[in-house]
């Protein structure tokens, strides 16, 4: 008998051959680290069944062969873990396919926010053989005094699509859980998955038990077809100037729809996919079946286009990261990106819906929307053809995830510190922590720390006198599974019907900007408000309307290796023949009258304008750290008595402007503005206040929901704010502006990629002074004065404003 055969059960093997299939070696790599007790991490291309691969160990164990005439035994015996609810759904319906076709004794079941309160309360008495879930309901389940009982006998965890969360704060919150997780079943095994992973070592290191990293087996999936990925482009050849909605694409892309059985196309925001949508259907003439899916529409909504997409009965669906991972649908045959892509590993992830399997290759269409964009796009299929991966970096966990999980602790029961503390300690995010630390984060869950400490609500849990700790009231327990969680929407509306039907959610700040009367588009229907009651939105069905709905979701940042692919680019004048006519004049009229900004170089460019004084940087560090820099600069250029009247950013420049031209840009950009002047911008910013906000509803301090009722986004702020200002004056070292500092410099203003650039300032800056706008500048320059607008909002007028501009800047006479 084979190795191989030994290790993979004849009733798996017979399934197999069944269908058709071959067992690939990554999946009996799996059952080989299973069988000799190692944690595993997959990585292996889409479509590779790497799932299916994660699940053979488990399968195998309730195998007659394995079970040799024995019951299954009851009890949880596999946990899954995955960062979306759609997935957890997608991976239960095609998990049925080989447990049914086997007639292996598994119940599976999902647990996630809409899982229905009772079938909660069932699975804390009766669990499943196997729970999928996600890592808040993980952590929420962990924190019932029964968990030790409902996971005592736990042998396997999955985390499935491990990059999309494992450097963030949920990351933070379920290498927690794993810690305490193996806490309670010692013998548990750890198991990953993921496709795209610049930096495998990293992600073995935080999968392992702390000291355990050999244990982890590197298990590597055979290679797939090649993607086959091209870039739209105008019929008349030119690609816009200005603009991110690529709204000139749409009668194109129809008709890609057309010639294709599923499409699915994907944006970067939830406006942008429902102004997508809308403009697809009219020009619909057809009534295909066209649907939309983002993490706003109610779940009823989700669910039913889910269905229909599993179904293929749709002909196109428009989607943001909701449907980014994992969802197995094999009759998608394109791809599309609206927009720019902003990393090599993400759109590897979006490409690898379509088809779904290992040998054949995933088709799909880059649509950029400006110039720029479709730099980006090109350095983004180069990536992906040389195999070129990017990704977040760990950092440091999150203080007050911790003081989340040191609450959810003390909900089960008396807890000694040294024991949680040690278990803390074991997972790499949390190695780091201190006595001291420690301390910090106690103090702060039991008084709310020194300043906060004569007010009775703040006061969770107390030291008992056989130093254990304990919770000061039972009902400490229902509130923080009310509000426990690290995903932080801006607050959210429901809109209703008047029948009380719900349709999804809208940002409170655009709500609080309708009135009786307005019109607005939501989930491709055209809606009129006719009240606000409570928390809720009351509509009806509407003839027309002109207003979608706008986010204040995150951008999505580009990758520092995409930024130095475009930098690279920009700088190879043999490889711009490849380009399209009208961006290869772009670069080569810009290299003419200006110049191009060399990958260790900083440009800046200085001309006037329309009366005002221009200075241009193009740093190509993303839209964060340009914000940020942008914000510095000003207040730079005020004290320097400059008259800046303000800036625009993008992903790769940064346009300021004033009444006064910049002589000496290299005085604006020393090193020193990231000491004094930045901590003193952010403390007397929003900046910091609202990263405060943050980590005081995840480290429980402030709650969002009461038993019956939700605070508006208001009296959250109001709530933050007072306590803010309380403990800036009397504690500036309090455990959550620690933690809102690490917020404030590592992720909203991006502040190592300020720092990079600003070394470079000190080493290559170059300073080109120009009569008039340059022909990179006006990308860049077409924003002003819409900057605030919703991306895709003024089109028409950002093209019109931008031939204006690229007429004077390309012009030669005038060079």
């Amino acid at each position: 008998m084979s190795s191989e055969a030994s290790l993979v059960p004849p009733e798996i093997a017979h399934w197999f051959e069944g269908r058709g299939w071959r067992l690939r070696r990554h999946q009996t790599d799996m059952l080989a680290a299973a069988r000799a007790g190692d944690h595993a991490f997959l990585v292996a291309d889409t479509g590779a069944g790497k799932t299916l691969a994660g699940f053979l160990p488990t399968l195998a164990d309730f195998t007659p062969s394995h079970l040799a005439g024995s019951a299954a035994a009851e009890g949880l015996h596999t946990l899954y873990v995955s960062p979306l609810k759609a997935l957890a759904h997608d991976v239960q319906r095609n998990l049925m396919t080989p447990i049914e076709d086997m007639g292996l004794p598994i119940r599976v079941e999902t647990r996630s926010g809409d899982t229905p309160s009772d079938r909660k309360l069932r699975q804390r008495s009766k669990p499943p053989h196997i729970l999928l879930t996600t890592p808040e309901s993980l952590s929420l389940l962990l924190s019932y005094p029964e968990s030790a009982e409902i996971f005592a006998g736990l042998k396997r965890i999955v985390i499935d699509e491990i990059h999309a969360f494992a450097t963030g704060k949920r990351g933070d919150l379920l290498a927690l859980s794993l810690s305490r997780l193996q806490a309670l079943a010692p013998g548990m095994r750890r198991c990953a998955l993921s496709a795209t992973v610049a930096d495998p070592e990293a992600f073995r290191e935080w999968l392992a038990p702390w000291g355990e990293i050999d244990r982890v087996r590197l298990v590597e999936g055979e290679p797939g077809a090649d993607p086959e990925v091209s870039i739209l482009l105008p019929q008349d050849a030119r690609v816009p100037w200005g603009g991110h909605a690529a709204a000139w694409a749409v009668p194109q892309l129809y008709e890609a729809i057309r010639a294709n059985r599923t499409t699915l196309i994907f944006t970067n925001t939830r406006f942008l996919a429902e102004y997508i949508f809308q403009l697809l259907w009219d020009v619909n003439d057809d009534t295909l079946p066209i649907g939309i899916h983002h993490g706003s529409l109610s779940k009823e909504a989700r669910r039913k286009v889910e269905a229909a997409m599993a179904r293929g009965e749709l002909r196109a669906l428009v989607a943001t990261a909701s449907l980014d991972l994992g969802v197995d649908w094999g009759d998608i045959d394109l791809v599309v990106q609206m927009g720019a892509p902003k990393g090599s590993s993400r759109l590897l992830q979006r490409i690898g819906r379509a088809n779904h399997r290992l040998d054949q290759a995933s088709r799909a269409l880059l649509v950029p929307g400006n110039r720029f964009e479709y730099l980006e796009a090109q350095a983004a299929v180069d990536a992906v053809h040389e195999g070129q991966r990017d990704g977040e970096d760990f950092r440091p966990g999150g203080l007050d995830v911790l003081a989340q999980h040191v609450m959810a602790r003390a909900c089960v029961g008396p807890f000694d510190e040294a024991e949680l503390l040690a278990e803390v300690r074991s997972s790499l995010s949390y190695a780091w922590v201190d006595d001291a630390a420690w301390n910090r984060v106690l103090s702060f869950v039991a008084t709310g720390g020194y300043a906060l400490r004569a007010y009775d609500r703040f006061k969770r849990i107390v030291r008992a006198p056989d130093g254990t700790w304990r919770l000061t009231h039972p009902e400490h327990a229902a509130r923080h599974r009310l509000n426990a969680g690290i995903i932080l929407d801006a607050e959210m509306i429901e809109i209703r019907f008047r029948n009380g039907r719900s349709l999804g959610r809208v940002e409170e700040q655009f709500a609080a900007s309708l009135r009786n009367g307005d019109t607005f588009r939501f989930a491709g229907m055209d809606l009129e408000v006719e009240a606000m009651r409570d928390m809720d939105l009351i509509v009806r069905a509407a003839r027309s309307a002109a207003t979608i709905p706008s986010y204040m979701g995150a951008r999505m940042p580009l990758t520092t290796h995409l930024a130095e692919r475009v930098r690279e680019m920009l700088v190879d004048r043999p490889g711009w023949s490849r380009f399209p006519d009208d961006v290869r004049e772009w670069l080569e009229v810009q290299d003419w009258r200006s110049q191009m900004p060399g990958p260790a170089q900083l440009l800046v460019e200085s001309f006037p304008h329309g009366g005002r004084e221009y200075t241009v940087l193009y740093p190509f560090e993303g839209w964060n750290a340009h914000q940020s820099l942008g914000m510095l600069l000003t207040a730079r250029m005020e004290a320097q008595g400059l008259r800046p009247l303000g800036f625009v950013a993008n992903d790769y420049s940064l346009a300021l402007y004033g009444l006064v031209p910049v002589d000496d840009p290299g005085a604006l950009l020393s090193p020193d503005i990231l000491t004094h002047e930045f901590v003193e911008w952010v403390q007397d910013s929003h900046l910091l206040r609202r990263a405060f906000r943050e980590v005081a509803v995840i480290g429980g301090l402030v709650e969002r929901h009461h038993p019956g009722k939700r605070k508006s986004g208001k009296q959250v702020t109001f709530s933050t704010d007072l306590i803010y200002d309380v403990l800036r004056k009397y504690e500036p070292d309090h455990v959550l502006i620690q933690a809102a500092w690490a917020d404030a410099r590592e992720r909203m203003t991006d502040v190592g990629r300020v720092g990079d650039l600003l070394d470079r300032a000190a080493g290559q800056l170059v300073h080109v002074r120009l009569d008039r706008v340059s022909p990179l500048a006006v990308p860049v320059m077409v924003m002003i004065g819409r900057e605030t607008l919703p991306a895709g909002a003024a089109d028409d007028e950002l093209l019109l404003e931008a031939e204006s501009l690229a007429e004077a800047a390309m012009d030669p006479s005038k060079g």
